[in-house]
Parts: structure tokens; sequence; C-alpha cells
């Protein structure tokens, strides 16, 4: 009980003081620009969309990308893949109620080749498009199909991209946290995003940590294909953080969260949430038996060990689980606010954690019955890929 104690408070002490201050969350969007800085004049840049099944989300989100103030030229290309909801013909219909019709092209896929996950089969068809013409643009964005975009965002990153020299810049959109399941679980999700990808390491040219928000990637496309494109990345199922580890080989990356792009996706309810994380969270131990039997031992001792040391430890062993749990607590706690919520939940980490534990145990259950992966009718994972 004392080695556990000690273990626990030692792990937190090096979070807070030592990870890249990850909890305090200060690599944020203002940073890459100075509001209202304006990119130079002339430059292109195309929007890429990849969209399956997004009629309640993409009339939204395509608004706010067709109405972007930018002092260059953009346009969007949306690749519509296999959407059995009308999709595509929502999209041209917001393009032409906001009079921007020959800035929006549709294309429509067969679905993604042998070999690749879904979105990146969608991305690849969609950059294999806009790179081949006689003009390609100088910055691609690749964004999600749920993201909705404050006006001023583009010039915003690519006047960063340019300032930092950047390959890539993405941003992590502001989730929705409204219904009772998202309060619990959305702040948490953010939080153990950072902790495992602390952005200020991210950020670093110095540094192998590598990652990206998949909702929001504006990159140069010669510097994707000199990493070898797309293609050199075809199977993964966490593309993001997949796409800016290939990026970072070629040039300094950025990672900050959004102040002016949010996600429309609610997550009204405890299995939204759940098969959310499930869809992915084995494929983040690589698929790999002993790295969730790590995984859950881990988070049994940073998480679980310290509250239940706290109550029922004795002496010394109880001080340091208090002092863990208190730890704990206050590295929480800019996620909780930062989502406008109360102190209370910043206590109730604990429970959130272990909620994620057994998400992760349900990812590698659902990987295990070839479900691994899912999304929208596809079954992605390695072991388990197949269409419906």
């Amino acid at each position: 009980m004392l080695l556990l104690a000690c273990v626990g408070l030692a792990v937190w002490l090096h979070l807070v003081a030592l990870h890249g201050g990850f909890w305090r969350l200060t690599e944020r969007e203002r940073d890459l620009a100075p509001k209202g800085a304006p990119a130079p004049s002339g430059l292109r840049v195309t929007a890429i969309v990849p969209a399956r099944d997004e009629a309640e989300a993409i009339g939204t989100s395509l608004e706010t990308l067709l109405s972007q103030r930018f002092s260059g030229a953009f346009d969007v290309v949306l690749v519509d893949d296999q959407s059995r909801d009308g999709t595509a013909d929502l999209a041209r219909a917001c393009a032409a109620r906001l009079g921007a019709s020959e800035r929006l092209s549709v294309l429509e896929t067969q679905g993604p080749a042998s070999g690749w996950t879904g979105k990146l089969g969608a991305m690849q068809q969609g950059f294999a498009q806009v790179t081949a013409r006689a003009a390609p643009p100088d910055f691609v964005l690749f964004c999600d199909a749920d993201i909705g975009f404050e006006a001023d965002v583009l010039e915003r990153l690519v006047a960063g991209a340019l300032r930092r020299g950047a390959v890539l810049t993405s941003l992590m959109a502001r989730l929705r946290c409204e219904s009772t399941a998202e309060r619990w679980f959305v702040p948490a999700f953010v939080f153990f995003f950072q902790m495992l990808y602390p952005f200020a390491f991210v950020n670093d040219s110095s540094r192998k940590t590598a990652a990206a928000a998949g909702g929001v990637m504006l990159i140069r496309p010669a510097a994707l294909i000199a990493a070898g494109g797309l293609e050199a990345i075809r199977g993964a199922l966490i593309d993001d953080c997949a796409l800016g580890a290939l990026m970072k080989t070629q040039g300094p990356i950025w990672l900050g969260l959004a102040e002016g792009a949010h996600s429309l996706r609610p997550y009204p309810k405890y299995a939204d949430i759940e098969a959310m994380v499930t869809r992915s969270a084995y494929a983040e131990l690589r698929y790999s038996p002993l790295r969730l039997i790590g995984a859950i031992l881990g988070m049994a001792l940073v998480y679980l060990a310290p509250p239940l040391l706290a109550l029922f430890g004795e002496g010394f062993a109880r001080g340091a689980g208090l002092a863990a749990y208190a730890l704990m607590t206050l590295a929480y706690s800019p996620s909780v606010r930062f989502y406008g919520l109360s102190m209370g939940y910043a206590f109730a980490l604990p429970l959130i954690a272990a909620c994620y534990t057994w998400f992760t145990l349900e990812s590698a259950l659902r990987h295990w019955r070839g479900q691994g992966g899912a999304w929208k009718g596809r079954y992605q994972a390695p072991a388990a890929r197949r269409d419906i």
C-alpha cells in the first residue's frame, strides 16, 4: 500500500511539473497570430471535406466554410463517401443559397480502396484531384463535415502557419458540452488527449511527440507529398495523429485548442460517448493485449488508487494518496473551467477515468469480435476491416 501511494504521488508530481504543462491549456488558437492579422494576399487555399452521411451538419458547416473572410482565393472540395442521406445535394443547395456554387466541387466516390480506412481514402481522393490542378493550392485545409467556423479562422490559420513556418497547423475544435453525458466526459476526453500528446511537446521541433486534431488541419501540399503522401498512413485508424507524425518529419507542426472552430456533432447519451471512444481506443494501444493490460493497471494506479488511499489508507499512505488526489483535481480543473462547468466535475475525475478504462477494454473486445473501428457501417480495424 505504501509503495502504491508513493508511485501514484510521484506520477502526479511528474505530470503536473514536468509533462509540458499540458493541463494548463496554454496552447490556444490566439497564439497562432494576432486577431485580425492578415495573411499575405494572393495565396490559394482549398478545403477538402470528407463526408459520409452528414446531412444533419453539412449545411451549417459548409455555410461557415464558404463564408470565410480570406484575403486570398479559397474553394471547397466535398468528398462524398457513399452517403445515403443526400449529403451532396444538401451541400450543393447550401452553396447555391450563398451564391458560391463556383467555389464548391463535389467529388462522389465509390468508397476507399483496399487497405485504406474510410476517412483517409476520401481525403486521398480529394487531395489527388486538388494537386493535379494546373495551379495547385498553396495550402490544403482538411476539415471534418461537422465543424463550424468563425469567419476569420482560415485567415488566422494561414497567417499562423506562415509566421511559424509550419508544414501542419491544426486546431482541436471545441467539442459540444451540453448534455449530461457531454458534461461528464468531454472535458476528460480533451484532458486525456493532451496528457498523451502534450501540445507544447508537439509544437517543439526538437521533440519527437507529434499529433494533430482531425477536425481542422492546414497542410502544405508539397510537404505532404515529400513525406510520401497520405498513402504512407493509408491504414491508420487514428488518422490525425498519424498525419501529425508524418508531417513532423518534414518540418515544424503546431497544434492548439480552437477558439473559433467548434464541433456540431452532439453526444446526447452515454452510449454515444462510448461509441466515439471505443472506435479507436484499442488502436491507440497498437492492438496489443500487453499494452491493454498495462493501460488498465496504469489507469487504476494513477486515477483510482489515490482517492481510495485517501479514504482507507493509514499514515503516510493516506497522506500521499490525498496529495496525489489533490494534484489530480488541480490538473483537471482548467479543463473543467474551459467548458464552463462546476468544480464538482474535477473531483469526479477518478469515476470518469474508470469509465474511460472500461471504454478501452470494450474497444479491445469489439476488435476481437471483428467490430473494431466501427464508423457508419464500416469496421475498419486491421484485423476486422470489412464494409457493409
